[in-house]
């Protein structure tokens, strides 16, 4: 389908969703779905339910967020379970402005646009249809048509509460246009739209000496005037300020804290009250979500300032830190460098997962306990096996700090770096080291790192370094290997048997003669000195593998290659050993024989084919590999 035939195909299904009728009609649609006199909040809430949850490790994950926000899920559901849920249920809550605080590129201003564009398509749809008095500038809501001394009656017939009274425009026109009758006042459905200001509006505050407060509520028409007569006829009035059009959706206030004081007082009875004053009129009725979001410096400055004390009172506060797993930390990479021109560029496996260390590391606070370091609390985070420690430890390192997270590198900072990488090196491809030195000279460049954060960011760029240079190490053990899980599983295989052998004082049998044979020291002390267990731990060390055994097999379970975490690191690190002056030979010879050079070839097409690099990153890695390995 081309184009122009999707277009004509999107027209045709803006026509299907269009619906009017009277307000006796609209009641009827009231009865078969209820739903669609909800409020602004609940239509929030619902919208994110509706889109899925699932419950991962016992925190839930929204789907709405999923494919643009990583690693807050703790941060979403707390803004859920204690914001839009008790709003939705027409608690207290509802009536706080909501506050984002967290630092700059966290994805405050990306969780914002998301609602936004959320409820638009959600408008479209079924369970997101929202219906308005026909002609309303503030596309109000009908019900506000049923009188107040009815609205007991109203619930008992349709189990909904009415809330705000009807405004002065459409005051007028019921008198005027219908004599009276509320039936007959036509009500049509909307689409929230922010380019069309429909239900969505954002307001950021610019110079107070120019900025009108018309821009916030609306203003008189004095072209009109002479035509009505009276500033205070509701038709010369302009009902177009940002609070009138984000009438039945939301409204996003920008740099809130930073605006003037006059326009923040509007906003006092709208949260409490639900009404804002305009012009000479009464109090106006209004059903909005109010989002703003500021930085923790410009909050605390806000909260110190006793004027403030009223409008305080009503905002509620939702701290959205930094994403602290570096896996997540690696999707916001991948996600920008895809939305950018640079997409095309070969990014070398582990080089995006080696930038989110450094920058994990930046955000971590250090642990209160002795036993864990900062690159274990990094893979704790990141719901990687750390031998010795669980769930639990992890929960209790997130309780050490109650604002971690809240400062660091920045996303963007990571990603200016990535780009500058790129366009300097001019060529397709980039590594690891490319943009670990960037990071470096960057920070040179950072006008807002002080010289002990520089210092601190340069140790832990030291540290990343290290984590790199033992995962290249692997990826190219794996290369040289043929077959690497083959040969790990035959080495560990014999491993156990030894084992099981020495813990059971018994004898094995030679595969080959038959004869009975002493379980092999040698190999055993060879595979469990490349961990570091000393002579005198190795009984204890091969009881507790045993153990392991025992307890997999109770649950039914199958004790592989990657069920212990340190046996497995001994493993591959006693393949590497075999293999490593095969590597350094090979790697380092500057005119490689006939059977080097087929050995290099055949580690470059693996490194290709199974693993993600090119040609170039290939060959890079193999030259940094041997040089480690030859210091």
């Amino acid at each position: 389908m081309g184009i122009l035939d999707k277009v004509a195909k999107y027209r045709e299904e803006e026509e299907k969703l269009k619906w009017e009728g009277t307000f006796a009609e609209y009641l009827e649609l009231v009865k078969e779905k209820p739903w669609i006199a909800q409020s602004a909040h609940s239509r929030v809430y619902n919208m994110i339910k509706d889109a899925g949850v699932e419950e991962v490790d016992g925190v839930k994950r929204y789907k709405f967020f999923s494919h643009q926000l990583y690693g807050l899920e703790t941060a979403l559901e707390r803004l859920v379970e204690e914001y839009f849920h008790p709003a939705a249920k027409r608690l207290d809550v509802r009536k706080r402005i909501l506050l984002l605080m967290g630092p700059v590129s966290g994805g405050k201003s990306t969780l914002v646009t998301m609602l936004k564009r959320g409820l638009e398509q959600y408008s479209r749809t079924d369970r997101g249809a929202v219906f308005a008095i026909k002609g309303c500038p503030m596309h109000e809501d009908p019900l506000h048509l049923i009188p107040p001394h009815l609205r007991e009656d109203f619930y008992e017939e349709y189990g909904i509460r009415i809330e705000g009274n009807l405004s002065p425009l459409n005051m007028l026109r019921l008198e005027q246009e219908y004599g009276g009758r509320i039936e007959d006042v036509l009500v049509e459905r909307i689409i929230f739209s922010e380019d069309r200001r429909v239900g969505i509006g954002t307001f950021s505050p610019s110079d107070p000496k120019s900025q009108d407060i018309a821009d916030l509520t609306g203003s008189i028409d004095f072209s009109t005037i002479a035509e009505y007569g009276s500033e205070s006829d509701p038709r010369a009035y302009r009902f177009d300020g940002e609070l009138n059009k984000a009438n039945r959706g939301m409204m996003e206030f920008q740099e809130m804290l930073k605006c003037d004081e006059k326009f923040l007082w509007h906003l006092l009875s709208l949260t409490q009250e639900g009404n804002f004053k305009a012009g000479r009129f009464a109090l106006i009725s209004a059903d909005e979500l109010i989002v703003a979001h500021t930085n923790e410096t410009e909050y605390r400055a806000f909260i110190s300032n006793k004027k403030n004390e009223a409008l305080h009172s009503r905002i509620i506060v939702m701290p959205i830190p930094y994403n602290l797993k570096v896996s997540e930390e690696e999707k916001i990479y991948e996600k920008m460098i895809r939305e950018s021109d640079v997409a095309d560029v070969h990014i070398a496996p582990h080089t995006l997962k080696i930038a989110a260390m450094f920058t994990i590391l930046t955000r971590l606070k250090e642990p209160k306990r002795g036993d864990i370091d900062l690159i274990k609390k990094m893979r704790l985070y990141d719901g990687q096996n750390v031998e010795g420690f669980s769930a639990i430890d992890v929960e209790e390192l997130k309780k050490e700090y109650s604002d971690e997270g809240m400062s660091g590198i920045d996303p963007r900072y990571v990603i200016n770096r990535i780009s500058s990488t790129i366009i300097r090196k001019e060529v397709k491809s980039i590594n690891a080291l490319d943009v670990l030195r960037s990071l470096k000279e960057g920070l040179e460049q950072h006008p807002s790192i002080t010289p002990e954060s520089k210092e601190k960011y340069l140790n832990f760029i030291s540290l990343a370094r290290k984590e790199y240079d033992e995962l290249a190490k692997k990826e190219v053990q794996k290369a040289f290997v043929y077959s690497y899980e083959e040969s790990a599983k035959t080495l560990m295989d014999n491993y156990l048997d030894n084992v099981e052998a020495y813990c059971n004082k018994t004898k094995l049998r030679d595969p080959l003669t038959g004869e009975e044979i002493n379980p092999d020291e040698k190999l055993m002390r060879s595979i469990e000195e490349q961990i570091g267990i000393s002579e005198n731990a190795k009984k204890a060390f091969r009881e507790e593998i045993l153990i392991r055994i025992s307890a997999y097999a109770r649950k039914g379970k199958r004790f592989d290659y990657n069920s212990h975490g340190r046996l497995r690191e001994a493993i591959q690190k006693k393949l590497f050993a075999d293999l490593k002056d095969v590597v350094k030979i090979t790697t380092s010879t500057k005119t490689p024989d006939e059977q080097q050079l087929k050995k290099i070839n055949e580690v470059v097409a693996r490194l290709i084919d199974e693993h993600g690099y090119n040609s170039t990153s290939a060959n890079e890695l193999l030259r940094y590999v041997g040089s480690l390995l030859n210091r």
